[in-house]
């Protein structure tokens, strides 16, 4: 029987890039995101009925039905295996935050996050759960969902959300409503040898091709160089901080909403003063103001400036939206905490960004994905296990100083089971080494900085998210008199 043309196999090979974050995982680094939808009080958002409500999106769905299932003797990258049902106490788990007389606060929910953040999901089901928290303040619901990166990066992340919500997004045509078959069985061990080979013999056929795409990226390098590009900010030179060694399980977690027309306003302040600056680069220069402040109450002034990497989407401008999967590069730049003015602080990672970006650019923003293929699996798992079982992480000088991302949400208001959406944010894994990740999601008119961090590296996290503020402030080349909105720190 003929498949239909749209409908993927109840069994695929796992990118090489989507198993990579697998790879990473040990007993102290767990590679699952966090997505965090605030909603309004409603009635009729039960706990059943938000259940009843996820059941019944499963079809559109298809990734959170995936499973993962290793290869015998790690002869390639596991597979995913789509099953037709799924576990749900195991999967959607309910929790309350506060008592009937004493409601919970953000912060509240923040520290119950930070726990759900501490454990790893297990293998042996679908790489998600879902966490309903009832309790809060005005009869607020929180939905946190915990993803594997394996499952989805940001991108994709936006395309299950918007299957999740009663609104989609008008971006969000039908292309992305994919449908897969599904089987109970799971391959035999045979099966998945045979197929291993096959698989590696197909992947090692597609080398030349890769090998002349990357000979010509480090031409197109060295052009950019030669034009007048820096050099690319050097990973394994970032000052040793505090938060930079080996991480243990725990996290904590805190947020702070800043108003988006805030941020487009410094931006085009600055525009105007004939500084060519993004979006992005005002996140980075805002998180660089709250980590000086904080690096000088902890009194840490390391002589050369702290680096970010700033994962970025290698999805081309004009690409179907996707459901699953990782289409991610990386590049390093400065977050500029050795520059005392703030609007030099702005310039220099305005300038080393776009740098960061050309080169990134020539190189491909695929290549990583591409060479990812071509890990071996169990030697590149076991070097990483025991990197972690040693403690390595504080052996040597930090690869950079913490994680900084930037992602587009939704920009209109949307119901979750007819409950508005009144707040969503989102952060991404630490690594080891790395014990700070900063994650910025956009929704509607609000930008939603989400930091994640290492207690036992970073004990008061929700000190430096309330920084963030006044780091904004300090690039504001016309503060108002009487601001339209202030930026709040979400504590209730």
């Amino acid at each position: 029987m003929t498949r239909p043309a749209n409908e993927r196999p109840a069994i695929e090979r796992m990118a090489g890039i989507d198993a990579g974050f697998l790879y990473m995982e040990t007993p102290s680094v767990h590679m699952h995101t966090l997505k965090i939808a605030l909603l309004e009080a409603d009635e009729a958002l039960t706990y059943d009925a938000f259940v009843a409500g996820m059941l019944s999106r499963l079809k559109r769905l298809p990734p959170l039905r995936r499973r993962v299932v290793e290869v015998p003797f790690g002869l390639n990258h596991p597979v995913w295996v789509t099953q037709p049902r799924i576990d749900v106490p195991h999967h959607i788990r309910r929790h309350r935050v506060g008592g009937p007389d004493n409601p919970g606060s953000m912060r509240d929910l923040e520290q119950l996050i930070g726990m759900i953040a501490s454990t790893p999901l297990h293998r042996d089901h679908p790489l998600w759960e879902l966490h309903y928290c009832e309790g809060l303040e005005g009869g607020r619901v929180a939905v946190v969902g915990k993803m594997h990166h394996a499952l989805a990066d940001g991108a994709a992340a936006n395309a299950l959300l918007a299957n999740v919500t009663d609104v989609r997004s008008a971006a969000t045509p039908e292309a992305v409503q994919e449908e897969y078959t599904s089987t109970d069985r799971l391959p035999s061990r045979l099966n998945l040898v045979r197929h291993a080979w096959a698989d590696a013999a197909a992947q090692i056929r597609t080398i030349p091709a890769l090998l002349l795409r990357t000979l010509l990226g480090i031409l197109g390098v060295v052009r950019e160089r030669r034009a007048g590009a820096r050099s690319p900010v050097p990973v394994l030179h970032a000052p040793r901080v505090s938060f930079n060694g080996a991480l243990t399980p725990l996290r904590s977690f805190a947020t702070v909403t800043l108003p988006l027309g805030e941020l487009k306003r410094v931006r085009a302040q600055h525009r105007a003063a004939g500084l060519d600056v993004t979006l992005n680069d005002i996140v980075l220069a805002v998180t660089s103001g709250a980590l000086r402040r904080w690096m000088a109450d902890h009194d840490e002034r390391p002589a050369s400036s702290l680096l970010a990497g700033v994962p970025v989407s290698a999805d081309e401008r004009d690409a179907v939206p996707r459901l699953g999967g990782n289409r991610v590069s990386n590049l390093f730049t400065t977050l500029a905490t050795d520059v005392d003015d703030p609007v030099e602080r702005l310039r220099t990672i305005a300038e080393t960004t776009a740098d960061a970006k050309r080169i990134n650019a020539q190189l491909g923003s695929s290549i990583l994905a591409d060479w990812s293929q071509f890990t071996p699996p169990r030697p590149f798992a076991a070097a990483v296990r025991a990197y972690s079982r040693l403690n390595a992480a504080s052996w040597h000088p930090a690869a950079f100083s913490a994680i900084v991302s930037n992602v587009p949400g939704p920009r209109e208001p949307a119901t979750v089971g007819g409950a508005r959406l009144a707040d969503l944010f989102s952060v991404g894994p630490l690594v080891d080494g790395i014990g700070l990740n900063v994650t910025v999601w956009s929704y509607v008119d609000r930008m939603n900085f989400s930091l994640l961090a290492c207690p036992d590296l970073l004990p008061d996290v929700h000190v430096l998210a309330s920084y963030l503020p006044d780091a904004l402030a300090e690039l504001d080349l016309e503060p108002p008199a009487a601001p339209a909105e202030t930026p709040r720190r979400n504590l209730a």
